[in-house]
């Protein structure tokens, strides 16, 4: 019997990409977002819902009850409106959860944030009594949501499991990352404004955050958990920036010219062990094999990406 899987956020990168392999794999996939699905990142066999999941109304109204899995990527992407930041990601995934409580869903996935940890020094470990102090209305967010399901994870047993996600890329993500965004100014040989560099990132590759998306849906003792995902290998934000440059043969990253912002964070990575040694995953693709994969898509696509 295939199994249902509902994705908010569906319409988005990673959703687009975990649709993708769920339809590969015969699964009947729903996706609920509030706007449609922008050309690039339509599919077929795909049944797409137009749905606020910060309305319960709208929730009750158009979400049934019979899926296998929820995985919810859904959540405002400009941060800079707080009242829109706070709705989508925690009162959002609060309404979600409350709505499929009763239900007999297998796994209910939500997609956390490695902003949850605040400045706790890298690499950064799960916990789920983070005392450290948030620092923007999008990691309080994630962080209330974090709690409140495993919350009810303890009163009721509902399966929730928590993934922190460091930062994905690869093909189909939209124009407002730093990797897309130096490519485009790359291959078309441009001068553009950047920061010093010297921070300290994770990149992941999307295809990577999609099978460890998988393996926990298909694991069994995972409720209740905290996993963090990304690759393990922090490397500076310069040094990304100059790869793609060498790669491309074009642009000119002016370093320095944008200030960091007041609450930057040096350096920001993960400690994989947990999720390595619980659900048996590893990433696949070193950073260099992800970057060319991403640089021939946007070479062919990026007049169709907003």
């Amino acid at each position: 019997m295939n199994k249902k899987i509902l994705i908010t956020g569906g319409t988005g990168f990673i959703g687009y990409h975990l649709a993708k392999k769920c339809i590969e794999m015969n699964w009947d996939v729903t996706s609920i977002s509030t706007k449609n699905p922008p050309k690039i990142r339509r599919l077929k066999n795909i049944k797409y819902i137009k749905c606020d999941i910060s309305n319960e109304v709208l929730i009750k109204k158009k979400i049934k009850l019979d899926y296998n899995y929820v995985v919810n990527l859904a959540g405002y992407v400009d941060h800079s409106n707080k009242k829109k930041t706070f709705k989508s990601h925690f009162i959002g995934s609060k309404n979600l959860a409350i709505h499929f409580k009763n239900s007999k869903i297998e796994k209910f996935i939500q997609i956390g944030s490695s902003v949850e940890y605040g400045k706790q020094k890298s690499p950064q470990k799960e916990k789920k009594k983070n005392k450290q102090k948030t620092y923007s209305i999008y990691a309080k967010s994630k962080l209330l949501s974090t709690k409140f399901l495993l919350n009810l994870n303890k009163k009721i047993n509902f399966p929730a499991t928590i993934l922190r996600l460091y930062l994905v890329y690869g093909t189909h993500q939209d124009m407002n990352r730093v990797i897309p965004i130096t490519i485009i100014n790359s291959l078309k040989n441009k001068n553009f404004d950047c920061s010093s560099g010297e921070q300290y990132r994770d990149f992941l590759n999307v295809s990577d955050a999609i099978d460890a998306i998988i393996k926990v849906l298909k694991k069994k003792k995972t409720s209740g958990k905290i996993y963090n995902l990304g690759s393990g290998r922090p490397i500076k934000i310069k040094d990304v920036i100059n790869r793609i440059c060498n790669q491309t043969r074009g642009g000119k990253p002016l370093f320095g010219k944008i200030k960091p912002r007041k609450d930057e964070i040096q350096n920001l990575h993960p400690n994989i062990n947990k999720i390595s040694k619980e659900i048996n995953w590893k990433p696949k693709v070193n950073l260099d094999q992800g970057l060319r994969k991403t640089i021939k898509f946007y070479k062919k696509n990026y007049k169709l990406i907003k």
